[in-house]
């Protein structure tokens, strides 16, 4: 990420409804960001390969029987470990991952953080369309290999919940980690962001609801995505930010 373009000297002796947050936040590096949406795009056309050609069959009975035992391929964990699961896989269902991303929007205009917030809205809208024109590619059904532990529907290939997850968290996490100009604590928020929604994603194979590389592509795509939209979604999302609609009432009361 570059220096930021403006930003208002803060005096940590002013009472706190004085202080003023920055307008700007620091842009994130489009050239690196290009470069690691590029290599998670190559990963998920090799498992849409790979899938369409019959070649994950191995990888995909043994991600389902992992977490499966007994005759009846019962969940191998703990009652509690099964509630745990489900927790994570509910942080990528609809109600919860909108929810966040809703609050993301809110949060980052009250911080008149205004071109990460229309930065974020584009790249969770622009993921929900991928999404759902992916979801055509393959058009696989669900795995029956072990019993399923949760309802499911709909098309298994790639998993709208593991590339929704991956979009809307590591978007979010883009959009904060400009807030700070260090690049340790920047690589640490978008790392810890890329391993949640990973977990998201593998929930989905532990529940019995996705192949292995269901998840695995869909997480893929959905990082991709976040990554590309944040290289090449810049601009317009800049120039809404910079409209005189979005220079309306601030939210901050600044």
């Amino acid at each position: 990420m570059n220096p930021p373009e403006t930003a208002a000297p803060i005096d940590p002796h002013l009472p706190a409804e004085s202080l003023r947050l920055p307008a700007r936040g620091f842009t994130i590096d489009r050239r690196k960001a290009l470069i690691v949406a590029a290599i998670l795009w190559a990963g998920f056309f090799m498992m849409v390969w790979a899938v369409t050609s019959g070649r994950t069959g191995g990888f995909d009975e043994f991600g389902l029987l992992s977490a499966r035992t007994g005759a009846d391929r019962a969940f191998a964990g703990s009652h509690l470990m099964l509630e745990m699961v489900r927790d994570v896989t509910a942080m990528g269902g609809v109600l919860l991952r909108n929810l966040f991303a809703i609050a993301a929007v809110v949060a980052l205009l009250f911080l008149s953080l205004r071109r990460e917030a229309a930065l974020f809205a584009l790249t969770v809208a622009g993921g929900w369309i991928a999404n759902s024109a992916l979801k055509g590619i393959v058009g696989r059904e669900r795995p029956q290999i072990v019993p399923h532990l949760m309802e499911a529907g709909g098309e298994s290939f790639p998993s709208g919940h593991s590339f929704n997850s991956a979009v809307v968290y590591i978007a979010m996490a883009l959009a904060f980690a400009s807030m700070s100009a260090r690049h340790s604590v920047r690589y640490t928020i978008v790392g810890s962001a890329m391993v949640l929604s990973a977990m998201i994603a593998w929930s989905r194979v532990m529940l019995g609801v996705h192949f292995p590389s269901d998840v695995t592509a869909g997480w893929l795509g959905g990082a991709g995505w976040a990554f590309l939209a944040a290289a090449l979604l810049y601009k317009p999302a800049k120039a809404a930010a910079d409209s005189e609609l979005a220079k309306g009432p601030d939210p901050a009361g600044s």
